[in-house]
């Protein structure tokens, strides 16, 4: 008798949770609704090709076809924004209360205009008052100053010491480390003790006390 009643209370709960499980489906099935409809100008009533159906704050939208035309899957309550550069945007809300899955739209955009300020560009007569202006431009003492510091044989050494290497001299770089390694392959490379060049390197860099501790 108790495993009678403990089937049938199982398959109570099943078929509850069968319900529970419908009844979710069936709410977001009434949820869901097909915007589809047509962009035009609000003008002349052309149809405005590759304009933005963005569903706000979701990070869902579309575009729209060669025609205009667009069709998306939306929620009720959602905020759908109509964009095109060249026009002013548009949002319309999707209503609650929809009655079906269907919800179609005809949206009209008005041009936006934007007034930017005006750019008179006044271009040199000819070449040689370019070149007596120029000539005859009064540069300050300490931009002179710079420029001079800038361009010292000095400052050009601690710019190339720190500048990384470009394309060129990396795959140089690599081509000659690889070709050394090819020159010695199968046998054992030569020891710097036994060259010549390195003892004269090493002795120069000890007289100059290159080896002393500095403190």
């Amino acid at each position: 008798m108790r495993k009678t009643i403990l089937i049938i209370a199982i398959a109570l709960m099943c078929m509850k949770k069968e319900a529970a499980v419908a009844q979710t489906v069936d709410i977001y099935r009434d949820s869901v609704v097909q915007l589809y409809g047509v962009i035009m100008t609000a003008d002349s009533l052309k149809a405005i090709p590759f304009a933005s159906v963005v569903v706000e704050k979701k990070g869902r939208g579309t575009i729209t076809n060669n025609d205009g035309v667009f069709s998306i899957a939306v929620n009720k309550g959602e905020r759908i924004t109509f964009s095109c550069v060249g026009f002013k945007d548009r949002t319309i809300l999707i209503p609650l209360k929809l009655e079906g899955n269907q919800y179609s739209v005809i949206q009209l955009l008005v041009n936006d205009t934007n007034f930017l300020p005006a750019t008179i560009l006044k271009p040199r007569p000819t070449r040689a008052q370019f070149e007596r202006d120029f000539v005859n431009s009064k540069v300050d003492d300490d931009l002179y100053e710079t420029a001079r510091k800038n361009t010292s044989m000095s400052q050009k050494r601690v710019i190339l010491s720190s500048l990384p290497y470009d394309g060129k001299e990396a795959v140089g770089a690599s081509l000659t480390q690889q070709a050394a390694k090819y020159y010695y392959s199968g046998q054992l490379p030569p020891m710097n003790i036994l060259n010549p060049s390195a003892w004269r390197s090493f002795i120069n860099s000890w007289k100059r006390g290159d080896y002393k501790s500095r403190k």
